[in-house]
């Protein structure tokens, strides 16, 4: 039997099953995942579109036009759904969306033990199972994340250097008053400590950043997902064999 090896997963989310969006981005992950970048999970997106829970999963930072999908790796959603939030909530019921692709990059995609789609998914209208109630994308997209690096540091710097001078409540939040607060927020939508105009990192560079990554869009009919309520929470991992 083949050994799965779990490699790493994105950060949790919830949406309820209505009108909701959830998304959570990690880039620039430690050494072990940015040394095989097929693992490396770079942003999770869920969202509802009608009746279907839309879930994205994008792997791959810098993919080329070329860049294929890991043949060796299971990329999964964990979904989990329930009734509702706090005490007295049921015991969520999981239902895992697993995707695999072969040497030829047909995918196979499997929600739950509901339905399972396979083919080819690069189309841009997608690949639809049988039931119609699967509907799956794979392919190069570009890098939906914004991120102003350096606007980040320029904050960084400056909250270090008022830390000794922080107030703390009784959360463990530090108190800033409304000036502050609105120094802090021109230097993040800035850069040069908010003299110049931010600057996205992951924008495409002459240095060979493509901007692009690999993106799994898959919409699920959400009577696929919320057996157990209308609140869905979503994770995703890259699980390689070792």
């Amino acid at each position: 039997m083949k050994k799965m090896t779990w490699m790493r997963g994105a950060l949790a989310l919830a949406v309820v099953v209505g009108a909701s969006t959830a998304l959570a981005a990690d880039h620039l992950d430690g050494p072990a995942v940015k040394a095989d970048a097929t693992i490396d999970i770079t942003d999770v997106f869920t969202w509802m579109d009608g009746n279907n829970v839309v879930l994205v999963l994008d792997v791959n930072p810098s993919a080329a036009a070329a860049t294929k999908f890991s043949t060796t790796t299971q990329f999964v959603f964990h979904t989990a759904s329930t009734d509702k939030y706090g005490p007295g909530a049921k015991a969520p019921v999981e239902t895992d969306v697993i995707c695999k692709f072969d040497a030829t990059q047909k995918i196979s995609c499997w929600v739950g033990t509901a339905d399972y789609v396979t083919g080819d998914a690069s189309a841009m209208t997608g690949l639809k199972s049988a039931s119609g109630k699967v509907n799956v994308f794979a392919g190069v997209r570009d890098d939906p994340f914004f991120f102003n690096l350096e606007g980040f540091h320029d904050v960084e710097a400056t909250v270090e250097a008022a830390a000794a001078g922080l107030t703390f409540g009784v959360d463990g939040c530090p108190a800033v008053n409304p000036a502050t607060s609105a120094v802090l927020v021109k230097q993040l939508m800035s850069t040069a400590k908010g003299t110049m105009p931010a600057v996205d990192f992951f924008a495409p560079t002459a240095g060979g950043y493509s901007g692009n990554i690999l993106s799994i869009v898959v919409a699920v009919d959400k009577s696929l997902l919320n057996t157990n309520g209308p609140i869905v929470s979503v994770w995703a991992s890259t699980n390689k064999g070792s």
